[in-house]
């Protein structure tokens, strides 16, 4: 199965570096950082800038910055558009949105709408958005499921890195 990991919007440094230790861990064969995440791959950033950079990123991803190959792209809609094309399926990891397409977890409407009886296919999208806000409105048009992780306890979701630990589980190990 192929899986690509696309970080819209993440602020924290070490939530960049813990999901690239997740996305390595898992076997994702790119990470495409898009808006303001911060990643060395940025081209506008100065080089005492990427040095900084890289040097967070790597107090929680432990070398996995270097083995999972990644990408920065200014525009989002371009590169979900293209993997689009390229047949696949972009899963939207959010919660407590009222959409149709929003499935949890744990649900067996979950496979039925990723259109597969026993695994979710070979190109799978998994696509992270801001910390607090989640994914942007007017990317949803790109999307073809949305994936709730159900909370037991009071807080309303995950920390985003964790959070990609959960769906990428899921996504690639459940059978």
């Amino acid at each position: 199965m192929k899986t690509v990991v696309v970080v819209h919007n993440i602020r924290s440094l070490y939530n960049v570096g813990s999901i690239l230790r997740t996305a390595e861990g898992f076997g994702v064969q790119k990470v495409f950082f898009t808006g303001y995440t911060p990643c060395v791959d940025n081209p506008t950033y100065l080089p005492h800038i990427k040095e900084k950079i890289k040097e967070a990123i790597h107090k929680t991803a432990l070398g996995a910055e270097e083995m999972v190959p990644t990408e920065y792209s200014g525009n989002i809609r371009e590169i979900l558009e293209t993997l689009k094309k390229d047949k696949y399926r972009i899963i939207g990891l959010e919660n407590n949105i009222k959409d149709r397409r929003l499935k949890k977890l744990n649900s067996p409407e979950l496979q039925t709408a990723l259109g597969r009886a026993a695994t979710f296919g070979s190109k799978t999208v998994l696509l992270l958005g801001e910390e607090v806000s989640g994914i942007q409105d007017d990317l949803y048009d790109l999307i073809d499921v949305f994936l709730e992780i159900p909370m037991k306890g009071r807080k309303e979701s995950f920390n985003v890195s964790v959070a990609t630990g959960i769906a990428l589980y899921k996504l690639l190990c459940e059978e």
